[in-house]
């Protein structure tokens, strides 16, 4: 018996309709012909100096003791727009905050940030305390921006402030990996952020 599609013709989603579905990550993604697999990945990790990262520290340390982070928009201002725009800083490179992205009526709606430089490129989704359901969302970004500039590969990241995951896209093998490995901030934050910038570097 043939499997009855989630998605209809003629109707219109958004990147925030795939968080908010009852499926399964890799029933949706089934739905763009991609695959989903879950393992630790080898992620590029920078070696550059961070000078700054002790400040940075203990701010994210005084957010999380001196700030309600009860909703998404307090947790984004709070805990993950320092990270990015530190790597930014040290990438010198643009953040995109709601990045309007509209491949087709499947694929649209805004990207909650995208960093980009002249050698790589990252899209950060940033939510409440949903990791998975967020990294759904965040798996159909990436189809989308895969597919709106012809990429072979890219990396993604979601986060709820104090955790990160991050997940990769293949095209040439319709694949999306989640990596099991999960970061914590302010603990892992030196880690964190020497993989955001070795994304940003480039290396696949």
């Amino acid at each position: 018996m043939a499997k009855t599609k989630i998605l209809q013709e003629g109707q219109s989603y958004t990147f925030r309709s795939y968080f908010e579905m009852p499926y399964e990550t890799d029933e949706i993604l089934a739905e763009f012909e991609y695959s989903l697999s879950k393992s630790r990945l080898s992620l590029p990790v920078s070696q550059q100096n961070i000078n700054q990262l002790p400040e940075l520290k203990q701010r994210l340390e005084d957010a999380l003791v001196l700030t309600n982070l009860s909703t998404e928009a307090a947790r984004r201002e709070a805990l993950v727009f320092p990270v990015l725009l530190e790597v930014a800083r040290l990438r010198q490179c643009q953040i995109r905050i709601e990045y309007a992205l509209n491949v087709n009526n499947w694929l649209k709606g805004n990207l909650d940030y995208l960093l980009r430089n002249e050698t790589g490129l990252i899209v950060v989704e940033a939510k409440n305390d949903d990791l998975t359901r967020g990294f759904t969302q965040l798996a159909v970004e990436m189809i989308a921006l895969a597919q709106s500039e012809e990429l072979s590969f890219l990396y993604g990241a979601v986060t709820i402030g104090d955790a990160w995951r991050f997940g990769k896209l293949e095209a040439r093998e319709r694949s999306i990996s989640l990596d099991i490995a999960l970061y914590r901030v302010p603990d892992d934050l030196q880690q964190l952020t020497q993989i955001l910038l070795g994304i940003l570097a480039g290396v696949p």
